[in-house]
């Protein structure tokens, strides 16, 4: 008797471990669905939104205005170089030994002069374009800190042309909504 009356004991036992196991799955499963679940994570394609970023063609404007500039004032001094060679040139056979002496060092200073500045200004652009560029960066992740908080997110990724993310989910690319968000929020006057 004592046999039979332990079989059912032990899977009475089993069923008990059982249903307290899955009692145990079904609420961790609903605790984690509960605080988990609802944490949202997305990401933006940061070339699409210096390209598309409102703020971004503005400040490519200003950079191409400066440029236009720059390369005004360089066609300037080669212009002048230019036509201190053709004078040279032309008046060469009616000069003195000294006179031609003079004209060439002035002439060499010139050129020197242009390629010192042509030189001076490409630093100069290259620098110009970087505060341009960090200051656009420093407003996109300003934006996007707002817009996280407001939206609800966990964590917005950055993807970029190196490919820093190699697969994402469909529906987690939100860059189409920040763009129009970020160019609605873009005011030309402050800048």
């Amino acid at each position: 008797m004592q046999k039979s009356t332990s079989r059912p004991s032990l899977t009475k036992d089993y069923l008990g471990y059982a249903f307290h196991i899955l009692l145990s799955l079904a609420v961790l499963f609903l605790l984690f669905n509960f605080f988990f679940k609802s944490e949202k994570i997305a990401y933006v394609d940061s070339g699409r939104i210096l390209n598309e970023y409102k703020g971004s063609a503005g400040a490519k404007k200003s950079y191409q205005a400066k440029a236009k500039v720059w390369q005004a004032n360089i066609d300037t001094l080669t212009s002048e170089v230019k036509s201190s060679i053709q004078k040279y040139e032309k008046s060469l056979a009616t000069m003195s030994k000294k006179e031609q002496d003079l004209s060439k060092q002035l002439i060499q200073t010139k050129q020197k002069q242009l390629a010192d500045y042509q030189r001076g200004i490409q630093e100069n652009a290259k620098q110009e374009e970087g505060k341009l560029t960090q200051g656009i960066v420093i407003e996109i992740n300003a934006f996007l800190a707002r817009y996280g908080k407001r939206h609800n997110y966990k964590l917005i990724l950055i993807a970029n042309q190196s490919g820093t993310i190699a697969y994402a989910r469909e529906g987690l690319d939100i860059t189409s909504q920040v763009i129009e968000e970020l160019n609605n929020e873009y005011l030309p006057d402050r800048k």
